[in-house]
């Protein structure tokens, strides 16, 4: 094999080659070594390194012929998100300072499933800290970048993920999704990212559920097969989880390819959430509706109906108390409480106002969100999927996201002095969720909802920055969201469009 061919197979193309004896796991994982030690100052996605690790397990004997069962992804370079997932011995910072240093006592089930699916771990991704934001900016490691311009962000929270399968130094890389954390680093970098259905894939043994049930773990891929094979490799029974999603009729691997036959798809240009949203994205939403139709599918506009205002705000209680207790969890894992520094200031801010917030308002707003579902089932009996942009902008500057003037001067502060309810009563969660939506206005409802969608790599900006667009299905029916998605990269490939110079 040519190391030149590397980036152009996707995770299953390098397994078979494996299969084959064309080439050796080995040699597989010195090439995306060798690619992350070239590429990644340029880029700072990779944020620690498993190499001796990686090589020893590549080391181990591997005769040709087919993977051994239940390894589709056998001998193939993977890295993995700093966050949720754990790897014994391993170092979890989770983006953050706080937990510089702790080393995790043991693997979680997620990984116990990516071992058995002969997927090879050379290093961990960035994220922001504890996961918040839809940038990827940690003050703990430093900013990461995108490939296609690196001024721009990845995305986040699995941006330091989506930046190194753009740059092609692995075929795919973990994700996790709780308000849009997989589909937006997708937009941004110009990849295929699938969130499954609520309970689809194992949070166990640490976590029963993740914010309220809103996130959820899965991978950022190339192709759309790639997607399929490694939710077939990772989902099923996840011993004491609160719930588990419908089984599949099939595995997931199988509805790529199959004609979805016709279905009535809505599509919509305006924001779920209150936002702007940039002509580059109503655009690709546009051209996106005439190749669906191009296709044969029925599609027609419509927007679903929703008090999206009072979502907002919901999601954001939902979410100031999921950081106060992350904090806390955080604290008693390193058997101390978080000194000034620690943390960031948003995410201490954040934190204290997740104590403001009363547990009766913290329960009213969990409640909403999860009767969200029930208010949109109605649409989906209508419609099988529903087209959206992914984000509001296309991939925005490095930094573009964070506090500035009077909001960082009210954050100094807040962080310094104990006036978590005063920032309650003067309307800061408000002004905290205008912010959040201004890029990522179309991904967390789905989340609410516990809903499968994804985002695929349709569009391109003249510039030359990735825009997604984004399909949400039915309550635990991947099957048909995978079929389209095969449909559509079958009908406008994206595997040869590569960011300049990687």
């Amino acid at each position: 094999m040519g190391f030149s061919d590397y980036a152009s197979h996707d995770g299953l193309g390098l397994a078979e080659l494996v299969a084959k004896g064309q080439v050796h796991p080995r040699e597989l994982v010195d090439e995306a070594i060798a690619r992350i030690e070239r590429d990644n100052p340029r880029l700072n996605a990779v944020i620690h390194r498993m190499y001796d690790a990686a090589r020893r397990l590549a080391d181990r004997p591997a005769g040709s012929g087919p993977a051994p069962v239940g390894a589709p992804f056998f001998g193939v370079p993977f890295l993995a998100k700093d966050l949720v997932s754990t790897w014994a011995g391993e170092p979890q910072a989770s983006g953050s300072r706080l937990l510089a240093g702790w080393v995790a006592p043991h693997d979680s089930e997620l990984v116990t499933r990516y071992r058995r699916a002969g997927l090879i771990t050379v290093g961990k991704t960035s994220t922001p800290e504890l996961g918040l934001l839809p940038v990827t900016e940690p003050v703990a490691f430093g900013p990461t970048r995108n490939p296609w311009d690196t001024s721009r962000t990845p995305g986040g929270s699995s941006g330091g993920s989506g930046a190194a399968v753009a740059a092609g130094f692995v075929p795919l890389a973990g994700g996790g999704d709780g308000g849009g954390s997989i589909r937006i680093p997708a937009s941004c970098c110009g990849l295929f990212g699938l969130k499954p259905t609520r309970g689809r894939t194992p949070l166990g043994p640490d976590v029963g559920e993740a914010w309220q049930g809103c996130a959820i773990e899965h991978v950022l891929t190339r192709s759309v097969r790639d997607s399929a094979a490694m939710l077939d490799a990772v989902a099923g029974d996840d011993p004491g989880a609160p719930y588990s999603a419908p089984p599949p009729a099939r595995p997931f691997r199988a509805e790529v390819g199959v004609a979805p036959g016709k279905l009535r798809i809505a599509f919509t240009r305006r924001a779920l959430i209150s936002a702007e949203v940039h002509p580059e994205c109503v655009r690709a939403v546009e051209d996106a509706a005439a190749l669906l139709r191009e296709l044969g599918h029925e599609v027609v506009e419509e927007h679903p109906s929703f008090d999206a205002d009072a979502f907002a705000i919901d999601f954001v209680h939902m979410l100031v108390g999921e950081t106060a207790a992350d904090v806390a969890e955080s604290e008693a894992l390193i058997g101390r409480r978080a000194r000034l520094g620690d943390l960031e200031k948003e995410t201490m801010v954040l934190a204290r106002l997740g104590d403001a917030v009363s547990a009766r308002d913290f329960a009213l707003a969990a409640r909403r969100l999860r009767r969200l579902g029930r208010q949109l089932a109605p649409f989906f009996a209508r419609h099988a999927l529903l087209l959206t942009p992914t984000l509001a902008q296309p991939p925005v500057a490095v930094g573009a996201l964070a506090s500035k003037g009077a909001e960082a001067a009210l954050i100094e502060v807040a962080q310094r002095l104990p006036v978590s309810r005063l920032l309650h009563r003067l309307g800061a969660l408000h002004r905290i969720a205008a912010t959040a939506w201004s890029f990522a206005p179309f991904t967390a409802p789905w989340n609410a909802t516990g809903q499968p969608a994804c985002s695929l790599p349709l569009h391109w900006t003249p510039d030359g920055l990735p825009v997604g667009v984004q399909l949400v299905g039915r309550f635990g029916d991947e099957a048909t969201l995978l079929r389209v998605a095969s449909q559509v990269e079958a009908a406008r490939p994206w595997k040869d469009r590569r960011p300049p110079g990687f």
